[in-house]
C-alpha cells in the first residue's frame, strides 16, 4: 500500500516538472510591488492598474478644482474642462516624463474605451433630461427663440468656416473633405446650446419657472434636438464615401427613429405598466432592459455610419415622464455616469487640448473671432427674437446670454469632429477656448442683467402693484389716523393667511400647533343613511365652517444636488408638488381641520432657503410665518429619518445653518414671524440620545418594541406660558397667545415681568437697557415705555372675552433677576401634566425690549447655573431669553415671535 502511496506521488511531482513554465514563457510575478514590479509602468497584459491610476488621478483633480469654482456658481463642467487642459500637454504635460508616466500612448485605448462607453450612457440621461412636453406646451416661443437663435450663428459660423477652412487646412492629422461638410460642421458647432449645463444655470440661479427660464428651457429643447440632427447628418456625409451613401444614411436613420417611435416605444410603455414600473419606480429588470435598449441603440447607429451617441440618445427620448419614470431611472444611473464616467472623457478632450498651439499672432485672432461669431450669434439671435415675442428689452439680453451657454455638449460635438479628423488639434483648441469662455461667462452675465430685485420689481409691475417707477398703485385701505391705527391693531390681533414651512420630521408637531388655530367645533350632526331619509325632519346641527377660516400655504424646500434627478425634479416641480406625501398630509390635515390650504415644493440650492421663503411671503401675503426648527441636526432633509432623528437635543441646537438660515430669514422677514422649537408637542417626543447598552439574564439575546401600539392620548390640552416684558415682538406674542387661547382644549398663564434695579452690588446688575432699536435711551425714558407696556398687558387683560376667562390667568410680578425667574417659573409651569398634548413656552425674540439680559446671561452661564449645551448661534437667531430657557431644559415646546417690521418701532 505504501509502495503504491509512493509512486502516485512520485509521478505526479515529475509530471507537474514536465509541465512548469520556462524562462522564456513563465507567468508573470504576482508578488507585484513585493516583489520589486513598478506598478505606474504601463502593462499590456494587465492595463488595468495603469487605468485605476489614470482614473484616481482625473476623479480627484477635477474634484479639487470644482470646490473653489462652485463658490461662484460655475457649473461642474468648467472643473473637467480645466482639469482636462491641466492635466494634458498644455500644462502637467509640458513636465518631462510626466504623460509618458501617466498617460502613456498605449494606454489610450483602453482610456478612450471607458470614457466613451460612459459618454453613451451620458447621452441618454440627456435624452431623459429632455422632456418634449415642454417643447409641445411652448412651441410658439420655443420655434421664435429657437431658430432665431440657431439661424443668426450657424449662418455667422458658415463665414468664419471659410477663413478656418483654408488658414489651417494644412495642419498635421487631417483628411481630405469637402468645404460643405466642414462648413456644416463650424455650423453646428456654433449654433449648439448644452441643454444639460443650461438646466442647471437656470435652477442655480432660480429661473426655472420664470417667464424668462421657461422661454430659454423651452428653446434648449428645441435646439438640442435640431443640432443633434445636424450633428449625425455632418457624421453620416463625413462617413459616406459618395453622396448616394450619405442620402442611404439619412433614409435609414429616419426609419430608425420613426420605428422607435411607433414600435419599439409603445411596447416598451406597455412593459413597463405591466410590470408596474411606471407607478413604482423601474424594478432591476427594467433598468437592465433599458440599458440594453441603449446599447443595441447605440450599436445599430454606429455601425449605419452615424455616432453610437445618437442612438442612446434617442432612447433617452423615447422613455416616458409619467409618474417620475424618468427621473426614478435617473437617479439609478447618474451618479457612476456624472462622478466616474464623465471626468474621464473631459481629460480625454484635455489630452487633445494644446494652448501652446496657439502660437501665433493669427491663431489668436481665429480665437478671439470665434468666441465673437458664437457668444454675440447667440445673443444678438436669441434677444430679437425674445424682443418679437414681447419680452422687454432686459428679460430678451438675458434670454440671448443663456442661449450662448455652450458647456459639454459643445466638447461633445468637438470631439466628434476631432475624432472624424474634421478638426485639427489646434482648430480643436480654438474651439475648446471659446465653449470655456462662453460657459464662464454665462452665469455672472445673467446675474447681473437679470438680478432677483429686478425679477421681483418686475413681477410686482406686471400684478399692477407698482409703476414701472417702483411707486405703489394700491390705494385701497383706511385713509384717517384713527382707521389706520384700528386697521393695524385688527391686522396684527389675528392671523388670516399662515406660511409654515413644511419638514417631514417636524410633520406631527407642526400639524398639531396648526390645529389650534383652526376651529375645534365637532360637527354634531346625526348622520342618517340616504334611503331612510325621506319624510324625516331635518336636525339643526352646529355650523363647522367659519365665515372666514384660516389660510395656510405649505412650502416644502428639499435642497438642490449636483445630481441631473435633482434638476430635472425642479424642471417638473408641477407633477412633484401633488404626489409629495408631506404636502398630501397636510393638505388632508387642512380639510378635516377647517383650515384653506395649499402646498408646493421648492428644490433650490441650501443657500437659497431663507431667499426662498421671502419670496413666497411676498407671493402668500402672508400675515405670519411658521419656522420649525430642525429636528434632524441638518437644515436639508435627508431620505435616511431614521439615521437622521437619532440626534440628541444638543445637536439639535448645535445646527450652524439651522441658525444662520433663521438668523438670515428674521432680518429681512416683512411679516410676524414664530420659530418652534419641538419638545414632546403633540404627544411625540423629541430628540433624545441615543441610549446605552446595557447587560441583563433573558431568554431572548434582542427584544424589539418597535410593534407595540401607542396608546391614544386621553388629555388633548395643552398648556402655555408667555413672560411678558413690553416690546414689539412680545406685544405680538401676547396678541397670538390669546389667539390660540381660542381653541378650549388650551390654558394660558400670562405673567408681566415688571424689572426692577437691583439694590446690591453683590447681585447681579440687571437693569433696564440703555439702547433700543440702535437708539440711546435714558432710564426715566426706559422706566416711562415700561409703564406704557404695562398699560398694554392691563388693558388686554380687562378686555378678555368671557369664554376665555377660565382659562387665561394673567398675572403682574416684580423682578430683579428676570432670566432666574422666569427660568424658575417656567419649570413650575411647564410639564406638570405628563399625560397632555404638550406644554408650549412662548417668547418674544427681544427687539424693541427696555430690558437687558446679556449681564444675567454671562452670569448664569459662567456660574454653571446653565449649560453650555446651546451656542451663542441660537442666542444670535432667537435671543438671549430663549437661549437661557434652552440651556435651563424647560420640559416645554418653544416659540419665539418676531414682530412685522411695521410694529417693531411702534409703542
Amino acid at each position: 500500500m505504501a509502495s503504491t502511496v509512493t509512486s502516485l506521488v512520485t509521478r505526479t511531482m515529475m509530471r507537474a516538472t514536465s509541465l512548469a513554465p520556462r524562462s522564456d514563457d513563465r507567468a508573470a510575478h504576482q508578488g507585484g510591488i513585493l516583489e520589486g514590479a513598478n506598478p505606474s509602468k504601463y502593462d499590456p497584459q494587465n492595463p488595468i492598474i495603469t487605468f485605476i491610476i489614470q482614473a484616481g488621478i482625473i476623479v480627484i483633480f477635477c474634484r479639487l478644482l470644482h470646490y473653489p469654482l462652485s463658490k461662484i456658481r460655475q457649473p461642474r463642467v468648467i472643473a473637467e474642462i480645466v482639469g482636462g487642459i491641466i492635466l494634458g500637454p498644455s500644462v502637467l504635460g509640458r513636465i518631462p516624463g510626466f504623460s509618458d508616466a501617466i498617460f502613456p500612448e498605449a494606454s489610450l485605448p483602453a482610456l478612450s474605451l471607458v470614457a466613451n462607453l460612459g459618454l453613451i450612457l451620458f447621452l441618454f440621461l440627456v435624452g431623459l433630461e429632455t422632456d418634449l412636453r415642454i417643447l409641445m406646451t411652448h412651441w410658439k416661443v420655443a420655434l421664435s427663440v429657437g431658430a432665431a437663435g440657431m439661424a443668426l450663428p450657424f449662418s455667422l459660423g458658415c463665414a468664419i468656416a471659410y477663413g478656418l477652412y483654408h488658414q489651417f487646412r494644412g495642419d498635421p492629422g487631417l483628411e481630405p473633405i469637402s468645404f460643405g461638410t466642414y462648413m456644416l460642421f463650424v455650423g453646428v458647432a456654433m449654433a449648439i446650446t448644452a441643454f444639460p449645463v443650461l438646466c442647471r444655470i437656470l435652477t442655480e440661479l432660480k429661473l426655472l419657472h420664470d417667464h424668462v427660464g421657461v422661454v430659454v428651457l423651452s428653446a434648449g429643447v428645441g435646439n438640442d434636438v435640431v443640432g443633434w440632427i445636424l450633428l449625425a447628418l455632418c457624421v453620416a456625409l463625413v462617413n459616406a464615401g459618395s453622396g448616394i451613401s450619405a442620402l442611404w444614411v439619412l433614409l435609414t436613420s429616419v426609419a430608425y427613429v420613426l420605428a422607435l417611435v411607433y414600435a419599439i416605444r409603445p411596447l416598451f410603455m406597455w412593459i413597463l405598466r405591466r410590470n408596474g414600473s411606471i407607478q413604482n419606480g423601474p424594478s432591476q429588470g427594467m433598468v437592465a432592459l433599458t440599458v440594453l435598449m441603449v446599447l443595441a441603440s447605440a450599436f445599430f447607429t454606429g455601425i449605419i455610419g452615424v455616432h453610437p451617441i445618437f442612438g442612446a440618445f434617442l432612447i433617452g427620448l423615447i422613455c416616458p415622464h409619467d409618474g417620475g419614470f424618468a427621473i426614478k431611472l435617473t437617479e439609478k444611473l447618474e451618479d457612476l455616469v456624472t462622478v466616474f464616467f464623465l471626468p474621464l472623457y473631459f481629460a480625454l478632450s484635455g489630452l487633445s487640448t494644446n494652448i501652446g498651439l496657439l502660437d501665433s499672432a493669427m491663431t489668436w485672432v481665429y480665437v478671439v473671432a470665434v468666441i465673437a461669431v458664437a457668444f454675440f450669434g447667440k445673443l444678438i439671435g436669441g434677444t430679437i427674437a425674445a424682443r418679437l415675442s414681447k419680452m422687454i428689452w432686459r428679460e430678451s439680453f438675458t434670454v440671448g446670454v443663456l442661449m450662448s451657454c455652450k458647456g459639454l455638449v459643445e466638447l461633445i460635438v468637438l470631439n466628434i469632429g476631432l475624432q472624424a479628423k474634421i478638426l485639427s488639434q489646434r482648430t480643436f483648441t480654438i474651439f475648446v477656448v471659446m465653449a470655456l469662455v462662453t460657459t464662464f461667462a454665462t452665469t455672472p452675465l445673467t446675474t447681473a442683467l437679470y438680478p432677483p430685485w429686478y425679477r421681483q420689481k418686475l413681477a410686482a409691475w406686471r400684478r399692477g402693484e407698482i409703476d414701472w417707477d417702483g411707486n405703489p398703485l394700491d390705494q385701497d385701505g383706511p385713509s384717517s389716523v384713527e382707521d389706520r391705527t384700528s386697521f393695524e391693531k385688527d391686522y396684527a390681533s389675528d392671523i388670516r393667511r399662515l406660511l409654515i414651512y413644511l419638514r417631514l420630521e417636524s410633520l406631527p408637531s407642526s400639524l398639531t400647533f396648526l390645529s389650534l388655530l383652526g376651529s375645534d367645533r365637532p360637527d354634531d350632526t346625526k348622520r342618517v343613511h340616504p334611503s331612510k331619509a325621506a319624510g324625516r325632519k331635518p336636525e339643526e346641527s352646529t355650523p363647522l365652517l367659519q365665515k372666514k377660516p384660516l389660510e395656510v400655504h405649505g412650502l416644502r424646500m428639499l435642497e438642490l444636488t449636483d445630481r441631473l434627478s435633482s434638476v430635472m425634479k425642479n424642471s417638473e416641480i408641477e407633477a412633484v408638488s401633488p404626489k409629495d406625501p408631506v404636502v398630501n398630509s397636510f393638505h388632508s390635515f387642512g380639510q378635516l381641520n377647517n383650515i384653506a390650504v395649499s402646498g408646493a415644493v421648492e428644490i433650490v440650492p441650501e443657500r437659497s432657503y431663507a431667499e426662498i421663503l421671502l419670496r413666497s411671503v411676498s407671493e402668500q401675503a402672508s400675515d405670519m410665518v411658521f419656522l420649525p426648527w430642525s429636528e434632524s441636526g441638518r437644515l436639508s432633509e435627508t431620505s435616511n429619518t431614521t439615521a437622521a432623528l437619532e440626534h440628541s437635543r444638543q445637536h439639535m441646537l448645535e445646527n450652524g445653518a439651522q441658525s444662520h438660515f433663521v438668523a438670515t430669514f428674521l432680518k429681512e422677514a416683512p411679516c410676524h414671524t414664530a420659530i418652534f422649537v419641538n419638545n414632546g408637542f403633540g404627544g411625540a417626543p423629541g430628540p433624545k440620545a441615543p441610549e446605552g447598552l446595557t447587560r441583563s439574564k433573558s431568554r431572548l439575546s434582542m427584544k424589539s418594541n418597535h410593534g407595540i401600539p401607542a396608546a391614544p392620548l386621553a388629555d388633548r390640552s395643552h398648556h402655555i406660558f408667555l413672560p411678558f416684558f413690553g416690546g414689539a415682538d412680545d406685544r405680538t406674542a401676547l396678541r397670538f397667545v390669546l389667539r390660540l387661547a381660542r381653541h378650549t382644549n388650551v390654558t394660558a398663564t400670562i405673567v408681566f415681568m415688571e424689572v426692577e434695579q437691583a439694590q446690591s452690588s453683590a447681585e447681579v446688575e440687571v437693569g433696564l437697557a440703555s439702547r433700543k432699536d440702535g437708539v440711546e435711551v435714558t432710564e426715566s425714558s426706559a422706566r416711562e415705555s415700561m409703564g406704557q407696556e404695562k398699560g398694554f398687558f392691563v388693558s388686554l387683560r380687562d378686555s378678555l372675552p368671557r369664554e376665555q376667562e377660565p382659562r387665561v390667568l394673567f398675572e403682574i410680578a416684580s423682578t430683579t433677576h428676570p432670566l432666574g425667574d422666569i427660568i424658575e417659573r417656567a419649570k413650575s409651569e411647564m410639564g406638570q401634566s405628563a399625560r397632555n398634548s404638550g406644554d408650549l413656552l412662548v417668547l418674544g425674540r427681544g427687539r424693541g425690549s427696555s430690558v437687558n439680559f446679556r449681564t444675567e446671561l454671562h452670569h448664569l452661564l459662567a456660574s454653571g447655573g446653565l449649560t453650555n449645551s446651546v451656542g451663542s448661534e441660537v442666542s444670535q437667531s432667537l435671543g438671549d431669553v430663549a437661549q437661557a430657557i434652552l440651556a435651563a431644559e424647560v420640559k416645554a415646546s418653544l416659540l419665539v415671535i418676531q414682530a412685522k417690521r411695521e410694529d417693531r418701532t411702534a409703542p
